[in-house]
């Protein structure tokens, strides 16, 4: 019997994209694996079932797509939707696969659930940064979007525009964006910000992006901070202590005050945002100036954040956006099914799966497997979590 792949609709709250579209579908049909998605699992994103059914994919109800399912992709999985994604652990079944993000440095019970219902569960947060698996890396699609979104928000929100006008009732002075964090979300909010006319400074502690971020056209913003240590694994930033974070927003004060939008990208994955703007420092800002805390799903880069609203504070607005990739939910979902199609690749072969955890990046996203937690780090979490007492558990 052919492997089938299975394509449940998302049930976050707000979730729009879709895990597999109708050419990713297609892509997978060519390895000899069938797929069956679940009624109107695409329309939110772009893709109505049609469009599936031509590419020779089945749709069916939910619980088919469960039943029917060897391996099962998601956008988000249990971890990353622990209210609504709770409903779905009695239809998954011992041996089956599922991929999705999970958020499993994070949510450490959710992975020991999975483990518990005998499925093997790919992160896709754990993606290794080889050059391999760059076609795999859907950490970097959905960053890519959220630093495009997150310019638009702050241009919106801006009571000028950003490029420099010459006119008849005068000249128009450009807007002044600082970028803070230069990862794929920081690159791609320059770039973004740069083509809308604005002129454009950005900040990392890794001084090996300011090449980067200079051939985007941004200035690139040095602090007198001894920031040798600052990169982690995989080319991430790395947590600092709150001492080099003390001096670090004392140094950058007088840069964000010349400002006005300010773009916060920093984020350490599975730790809590570190904050790189204290209130008094938003308080420099002018009147009418705005800051877009990307980072505010990990608690926001700002003091002031609140994730999901939008605070005003003297005349600032401080905007907390949400999943923002799943605000341009058609490429978004391209993206990130290109992700899944070259992922799953690395296991089916002429429609048979074989799991080889000698490789590293089946190794590293391998989260639970045969009733177990297996990953090395979400292990330990797990260990630490059921260490502390109740009170004081992260």
């Amino acid at each position: 019997m052919a492997l089938t792949i299975g394509v449940p609709r998302e049930t976050f709250p707000g979730e729009r994209r879709v895990a597999l579209t109708p050419r990713a579908t297609e892509s997978l049909g060519k390895l000899g694996a069938g797929v069956i998605i679940e009624e109107s699992a695409g329309v939110d994103a772009g893709f109505p079932d049609q469009l599936y059914v031509a590419r020779s994919a089945r749709v069916g109800t939910r619980a088919d797509v469960f039943r029917q399912s060897d391996i099962v992709v998601q956008v988000r999985a249990f971890g990353a939707n622990p209210a609504e994604g709770r409903a779905d652990l009695p239809l998954l079944r011992d041996g089956q696969i599922v991929i999705g993000f999970g958020e499993p440095l994070t949510a450490v019970e959710e992975a020991a659930e999975l483990a518990r219902a005998g499925v093997s569960f790919f992160s896709m947060e754990l993606m290794p940064r080889i050059t391999r698996a760059q076609s795999m890396d859907a950490l970097s699609s959905m960053a890519t979007i959220a630093g495009y979104r997150g310019v638009l928000l702050g241009a919106e929100a801006l009571p000028k525009i950003f490029p420099m006008l010459m006119t008849a009732a005068g000249t128009i002075t450009a807007a002044r964006v600082l970028i803070l964090g230069a990862g794929v979300a920081g690159l791609q909010a320059i770039a973004t910000a740069r083509r809308l006319g604005a002129v454009v400074s950005a900040y990392d502690v890794r001084s090996a992006v300011r090449e980067q971020i200079e051939s985007l056209g941004g200035k690139f913003v040095v602090l007198d901070l001894e920031t040798s240590a600052s990169e982690g694994q995989g080319g991430y930033a790395k947590a600092m202590d709150e001492e080099f974070y003390r001096r670090q927003r004392a140094a950058l004060q007088e840069v964000i005050r010349e400002q006005d939008v300010l773009i916060t990208t920093a984020a350490v994955p599975g730790k809590k945002a570190p904050i790189l703007v204290t209130a008094e420092m938003a308080s420099a800002m002018a009147p009418g100036s705005v800051i877009v805390d990307i980072a505010a799903e990990r608690g926001g880069n700002c003091e002031l954040t609140r994730p999901g609203e939008t605070v005003m504070h003297q005349g600032i607005s401080i905007l907390g956006p949400l999943n923002l990739a799943s605000t341009a939910p058609y490429h978004a979902s391209q993206m990130y099914g290109s992700n899944i199609a070259a992922f799953l690749k690395l296991m089916v072969k002429n429609g048979e799966l074989t799991v080889n955890r000698e490789d590293e990046i089946i190794r590293e996203t391998l989260v639970t497997d045969k009733g177990e937690v297996v990953n090395p780090r979400v292990s330990e979490l797990l260990g630490l979590a059921h260490a502390a007492p109740a009170g004081e558990r992260r």
